[in-house]
């Protein structure tokens, strides 16, 4: 019996145990999670004319309202909150798929097989909007704390600075918790920057960004009224926001980080 060099035999086992694993593995990474799709509005006329309106009506309501935004943030931040926040609703209501609608329309049904109710009537839109708006809501705080983090007044303007986060919190949360729900993926995707770019998520990283550049002019020394304290930051919230909106959904659709 012819003698085995142990090198030779080790370097052999080792070779089939590799091909045996390259066999056996999956082509695909099973565990890795799905990419996240843009969001793409509803394909109806009155969403076609509305995601042109909307932006429009959002600008045109803060300059109607700049002068006196000056005068008192606080009152004017408090009585344009709940016309804000029905124009957001009305957004979603016409532009916007709602959470778990996507399944049950593009999925396909297969020969013989029966279409279920639900896969018609989608989720309800009264249900969908008023979880989202109280979950928006929930993070005005956070906002509202992130704001001193990053300079707001800590001990006074405690009213501006809560306003100003829940002006925040309806234009930039609400159309995000309204398409996506409560999904962990697509949230994991928006908190790390890593989302397409569509209106929903182009209006919350404008609107932030729009925040922080709000901040730029407050400590010239231009002796201007507009200058206090938070009309410039609620003023690049608005701008950003609806910039980012209508680019998100238009030349800068579907691109990432």
């Amino acid at each position: 019996m012819p003698l085995v060099d142990p090198v030779t035999m080790s370097s052999t086992v080792s070779s089939t145990m590799t091909k045996t694993s390259k066999a056996q593995s999956p082509v695909g990474k099973p565990n890795e999670p799905a990419q996240l799709h843009p969001v793409y509005l509803n394909s109806t006329a009155a969403s076609k004319a509305a995601r042109h309106v909307f932006p429009v009506a959002l600008a045109g309501l803060f300059l109607a309202a700049f002068n006196h935004l000056v005068v008192d943030p606080v009152s004017v931040m408090w009585t344009s909150l709940p016309v804000v926040t029905t124009l957001q609703l009305l957004y979603a209501f016409f532009c916007l798929p709602v959470a778990g609608s996507g399944s049950g329309k593009n999925r396909k049904h297969r020969p013989g097989e029966k279409k279920k109710g639900g896969d018609g009537a989608g989720p309800n839109f009264v249900i969908a909007s008023l979880l989202s708006l109280l979950l928006s809501l929930n993070m005005t705080p956070i906002l509202h704390l992130t704001m001193i983090l990053f300079g707001a007044p800590l001990l006074t303007h405690l009213s501006h600075t809560f306003l100003c986060a829940a002006h925040l919190s309806i234009l930039t949360c609400f159309p995000l918790v309204y398409v996506h729900g409560l999904e962990p993926g697509a949230w994991a995707s928006v908190a790390g920057f890593r989302a397409p770019l569509d209106e929903t998520f182009g209006g919350l990283l404008g609107g932030l960004l729009g925040a922080w550049l709000g901040a730029v002019p407050i400590p010239l020394d231009w002796d201007r009224e507009w200058q206090k304290w938070p009309v410039t930051i609620l003023t690049g919230i608005y701008a950003g926001y609806v910039l980012g909106r209508v680019l998100g959904g238009s030349l800068l659709f579907g691109k990432r980080f």
